[in-house]
């Protein structure tokens, strides 16, 4: 009968009801009437309705079952923590195709809360790298509060081209020349006025998301670079599933209470099975003229971060007017004053990616189960031995 029930899928975390624990108990009497115990995730759960339809459908076809009964539950919060991790491996598991090269190293920059530098840290990272002859992708996942346009001083619209391979109509990425290097970027700030609200919920707001994965005409990348919206949300859970290879780099500011938000984004990528490669402490400290250095951020809230999630702290981008100055005029720091401290030290994070990601090979097929798949792969050797 359990075999039976594994068969039943739950609408909203696409996996089968067995699988996710949801099936603590079956009896069967003597007169075939089968008794299933469901435990939901919440009692009021809207889709209970079609769960005791379908348990009921396919139990009740079963040979010598007369009656199909349902008792049901509510999950305690372990248990429900239990279950939205599997969901989560299981969507990672069955990840859909992407426009993203398989061979393209993908890094998510996020962070618990808005106001850190995120996006400015995401720009001049990809300015740094596209500095060494890399192509580099940027998209804009803040749909809600999308700024890379204007750090970049870009504000053509987005095109459609027809895919010559496919024949669909996908979009194409506005584009601009580093030196050697190439920028591809994709934002809604492309699609909609500067000064426009996108009063969008969460399911569209994943929907962009995966269309700008899916939808757009990256070609050739050796990095794309996402800038993630601030907390823990729809769009955080909806990348994890969509590009399960990525690697997340977290921004924080000096502050403890900072360390502390971010601590949260930390943890969510590892609930939902994305690693956590690194911090960046934005903002670190002021220096003046005479070499007076100023924390005027607090201090020590980017290292404590990196000890307390195990992640190596990448670099401490020091307070710097030309930061500011250089993202309201579109001419990110990293570009027009590589001699600044500040894109000193977004050239050292960049070198510091190099070494913690490596690109991945062209034919290698990145799978972030992998260490794990092979870790029970040399447990079950070595029980069978």
């Amino acid at each position: 009968m359990i075999s039976v029930l594994g068969t039943v899928i739950d609408p909203e975390l696409g996996t089968d009801i067995v699988t996710l624990g949801m099936v603590p108990a079956v009896t069967v009497s003597d007169r075939g009437v089968v008794t299933v115990t469901v435990k939901l995730t919440i009692g009021g759960c809207p889709l209970r309705a079609d769960i005791k339809r379908e348990v009921e459908a396919r139990v009740g076809v079963h040979p010598g079952v007369t009656d199909v009964r349902i008792t049901w539950g509510e999950m305690t919060p372990d248990e429900r923590s239990d279950v939205m991790l599997k969901a989560r491996w299981n969507a990672r598991q069955h990840a859909g195709d992407t426009q993203v090269p398989a061979s393209t190293r993908v890094l998510a920059i996020a962070s618990g809360k808005g106001g850190v530098g995120k996006s400015s840290v995401t720009v001049n990272l990809a300015v740094a790298l596209a500095r060494r002859g890399r192509t580099v992708g940027v998209l804009d996942a803040d749909i809600w509060g999308f700024s890379v346009p204007r750090l970049l001083g870009m504000s053509e619209r987005l095109e459609a081209a027809k895919d010559n391979e496919t024949g669909r109509a996908l979009i194409v990425p506005n584009e601009v020349r580093i030196g050697d290097g190439l920028l591809k970027v994709v934002s809604t700030g492309f699609l909609v006025g500067e000064d426009t609200a996108l009063m969008w919920r969460g399911l569209m707001l994943t929907k962009a998301v995966e269309q700008f994965l899916r939808d757009v005409r990256w070609g050739d990348l050796d990095d794309l670079l996402i800038d993630m919206p601030p907390g823990t949300g729809d769009v955080q859970m909806g990348l994890s599933r969509l590009l399960p290879r990525a690697d997340m780099v977290v921004v924080t500011t000096p502050a403890l209470a900072a360390q502390k938000v971010a601590q949260r984004a930390a943890d969510m990528a590892r609930r939902s099975f994305v690693r956590v490669v690194g911090v960046v402490e934005n903002m670190s400290a002021f220096t003046c003229a005479d070499g007076d250095v100023y924390p005027l951020f607090g201090s020590g809230g980017g290292q404590a971060l990196a000890d307390d999630i195990g992640v190596p702290l990448l670099g401490q981008v020091p307070i710097e007017p030309a930061v500011a100055a250089g993202g309201d005029a579109g001419r990110p720091v990293t570009l027009v004053d590589p001699a600044s401290p500040a894109a000193r030290e977004f050239e050292a994070i960049a070198t510091r990616l190099g070494d913690v990601v490596p690109t991945p090979d062209a034919g290698e097929q990145p799978d972030m189960a992998g260490c794990s798949a092979r870790m029970l792969a040399a447990v079950a050797e070595a029980l069978d031995a």
